[in-house]
Formats: C-alpha cells, structure tokens, sequence
C-alpha cells in the first residue's frame, strides 16, 4: 500500500506512524529523514541540498523530489510506503504524482488524522518537561508535586514553542500549508479523514480498517 499522512502538530502522527510502519511492515519515509542522510552520505543530490541547507535557504522541490524518487526505487519500497512531511505544497504534490506514475508506484491512500484546534491546544500547552529528559502533561500525566520533577526534583518548565499563543500560530501556519493539499487529495478520491480524538488503540483501528483493504 501507498499512503501520504497528514496531521497537525499534537495530532499524535508520530505515534501512528511508528504503529504503521510496524504493523504493515512497510517503510516510514520522513522527507528530513531521507535529507539528512543523502547529505551524510555525500549522494549527488545529498550535496547539492548540502549548498542550500549551509545557507540556511529551503531545498529547491527538484532537488527534494529527486531524493524522494531515489528513496521509493530502495527495495524496502517494493511492497508500499508511507510518506510524512511531503509533499508540503500543491506544486510537490504534482511533481510526487508524475514521479509515483514513472516509477509505477501510485499514492492510494491519503490519511489525514483531524483533531479540533481546541483540544491540540490543550494537547501542546499542558506538556511540561524537566532538564533530566522527564515529562509530564497537566491533563493526561501530571506530576505528584506541581511545577516539580518526580523523577530528579528539578523544576518544570514549559518549552517556548508549546505555549498557547505559539501554538495557535503553529497551527495557523499548518492550516494554510495544508488545506489546499487536502482539497487536492480529497477531489482525487484517495483523502480519508481519520478522527484523532480517541486513545491511540482508537485511532489505529480507524486507521486499520481504511487500510486493510489495500493489503495485498
């Protein structure tokens, strides 16, 4: 199976793409994953991304959709995939389904994992973490002793980019990026919208019974 997952920050993508990827035994296939390691490895196109990244400017979509066509062609790709992080904009995802048809591998599944903005917020804002690597959430994990460790005793804090006002921006900016790719997809008739409000075991069932179907 082919799939592309969407979803915003807090949505809990990471989770299911890790249960995924284990799962259905296919490859979990992160854009800044597959960079970073084109760029270590010293490929042709891992140096030509290396020229824009020293510069701190984007890497261009030709240079980007070349590295995904290279990772799709590795054998570990013979029986599907799982993108996450791309594409990102209307122009890569033309450029990913001309790619996907060249190479005979077609995207039949677009899995986008819908939280309603309020409890993300909730979500990203409760979290707090410790300098020893420990964290909590104010909800879902609290500490035994507010604002303090249970673990070491150090004092919580609340990192910058999960602060209520950040986080609305966060998911403002996602929003924007993303609603016209999930147009797109959805006049396609491959978008299926999961619902990502229950427990983790919930949403991978919603997630198994789309995908089932495609197993071959």
């Amino acid at each position: 199976m082919n799939i592309v997952l969407f979803g915003p920050p807090g949505a809990g993508k990471g989770t299911q793409a890790k249960e995924l990827t284990k799962h259905y035994n296919i490859p979990h296939i992160s854009t800044g994953d597959i960079l970073r390691a084109n760029v270590r490895e010293g490929t042709n196109l891992g140096i030509k991304a290396k020229e824009y990244m020293d510069k701190g400017e984007l890497v261009p979509d030709e240079v980007l959709i070349g590295i995904i066509r290279d990772r799709l062609q590795l054998s570990d790709c013979k029986d599907g995939y799982m993108l996450d992080g791309y594409p990102r904009t209307l122009p890569q995802a033309e450029a990913l389904k001309e790619i996907l048809e060249n190479i005979n591998k077609p995207l039949e599944v677009v899995l986008n994992i819908d939280v309603p903005d309020k409890e993300l917020i909730d979500r990203l804002s409760g979290r707090r973490t410790c300098s020893c690597g420990e964290s909590y959430h104010l909800m879902f994990n609290p500490p035994l002793d507010e604002g303090t460790c249970g673990a070491c005793g150090g004092k919580l804090y609340q990192r910058d980019d999960d602060r209520e006002d950040v986080v609305r921006q966060r998911l403002e900016i996602y929003a924007a990026k993303t609603m016209p790719l999930i147009d797109y997809y959805n006049d396609r008739g491959i978008l299926v919208n999961i619902d990502g409000t229950g427990s983790v075991e919930d949403v991978f069932k919603q997630i198994r019974d789309v995908l089932d179907p495609y197993r071959k």
